[in-house]
């Protein structure tokens, strides 16, 4: 018992450990997703910025190209002015002929200045045009990664929020386990004390009767011997129904020779007359041999429904529908008993978590349909290709 309670602590412990560690996955998660959120939101707001000064900056291009190209055709005839005047400087005064020079030199001087500070502007606008396509890939990584964050979110709300349960679906396989070791222990027991209970007293019987034979015949008594043999003839029987019945429990003959339908129809014939109760069987489809797996699996699938329903469910009336077609082997058993709560596991239902191990084993399905003072009804279903 405190191994017990020191384990179930040990495991609440690591439940909430493991809960915490979850719980932490997903914030660190949603956090990242609230900071790629961020980066993507202040991307978007620098693009804008950007793409208006870049649209700024494209309009002064454009006018300092207007002005620049206004400027050179004045430098041109500036020039040419000045060519003139020095051509013939003989009929222009000094003064003239400085001013003209100084004019020229002045416009080429801001021609200079305005292509060079066009130039900058180009230079300008070509950066912001590599600055908005880098944050436009960046603002799109942000987007995807954001996606797949929402995905990873997804799963860990959706599928890591039942990591408990396959925890608890686990643990329960485990008890399983334990109980079939421990139910196969009380078995050993029940068929031990069968044994020293049925055909090992009989048989001492039947040596100590052979004794009391042997004296008979000593002293000449012909009838007494007679009558103790009678005697050990009827403990015989008795003795070898005894342990017919014990094999039949553990596994009836008549399932490997005969099959699963004759082997049913014999044992709910057993049954009900010793119970003294109904219990109906329907077969349907085709009577044929299945693989001896799949006969042995459903003959205790019946064999713990009926002990379920007459043990635990009480029930009077008992229904057993087995069906055996091409694609599908279905079987339903449905008993008027107390019914229970499916949802509510005891620890003794180690039966029905037994049952259930044994459809999922053969691919199927096995679902309970109880409520309580409204009976059962049991559905087990197995496709066709686990019959082939």
């Amino acid at each position: 018992m405190i191994q017990k309670s020191a384990t179930g602590k040990l495991n609440k412990s690591n439940e909430k450990e493991l809960d915490h560690i979850i719980h932490e996955m997903v914030d660190v998660v949603e956090n990242s997703k609230d900071e790629i959120f961020n980066i993507s939101e202040e991307s978007r707001k620098e693009h804008e910025l950007l793409k208006e000064e870049l649209q700024q900056t494209k309009k002064k291009v454009i006018d300092f190209i207007e002005k620049g190209d206004k400027l050179e055709a004045t430098v041109r005839k500036s020039r040419q002015r000045l060519s003139e005047v020095s051509k013939y400087f003989d009929k222009y005064s000094e003064a003239e002929i400085r001013e003209v020079y100084e004019k020229t030199h002045t416009l080429q001087t801001d021609l200079a200045m305005l292509r060079q500070e066009e130039k900058s502007l180009r230079v300008k606008r070509d950066e912001l045009e590599r600055r908005l396509a880098r944050l436009s890939k960046t603002i799109e990584r942000a987007e995807g990664l954001a996606r797949k964050i929402t995905v990873v979110l997804t799963y860990l709300h959706d599928d890591f929020s039942h990591v408990n349960e396959l925890i608890e679906e686990a643990k329960e396989k485990q008890e399983f386990g334990l109980k079939i070791i421990e139910a196969q222990e009380e078995e050993r027991r029940k068929i031990s004390r069968e044994i020293h209970d049925g055909p090992a007293q009989m048989l001492a019987n039947i040596l100590l009767r052979s004794e009391i034979v042997d004296l008979a015949f000593r002293e000449g008594s012909i009838e007494k011997a007679l009558q103790e043999i009678q005697s050990v003839r009827k403990t015989i029987r008795s003795s070898l129904y005894e342990v017919r019945r014990i094999i039949y429990d553990l596994r009836p003959m008549a399932l490997d020779d005969l099959g699963l339908i004759p082997t049913l129809k014999k044992y709910i014939s057993t049954i009900s007359e010793y119970h003294k109760m109904d219990i109906d069987f329907i077969s349907l489809g085709e009577e044929k041999r299945l693989h001896q797996k799949y006969e042995v699996a459903f003959f205790r699938l019946v064999q713990e429904s009926l002990q379920n329903a007459i043990k635990h469910a009480k029930a009077t009336n008992i229904k057993v529908k087995l069906e055996i077609r091409n694609n599908k082997l279905s079987m339903i058993i449905k008993d008027n008993g107390k019914g229970f709560d499916p949802k509510v596991i005891k620890d003794n239902s180690f039966g029905l978590i037994g049952m259930r191990e044994r459809v999922e084993m053969l691919d199927g399905e096995l679902e309970i349909d109880s409520a309580i003072g409204k009976g059962t009804t049991i559905y087990i279903a197995v496709p066709s290709d686990s019959l082939k």
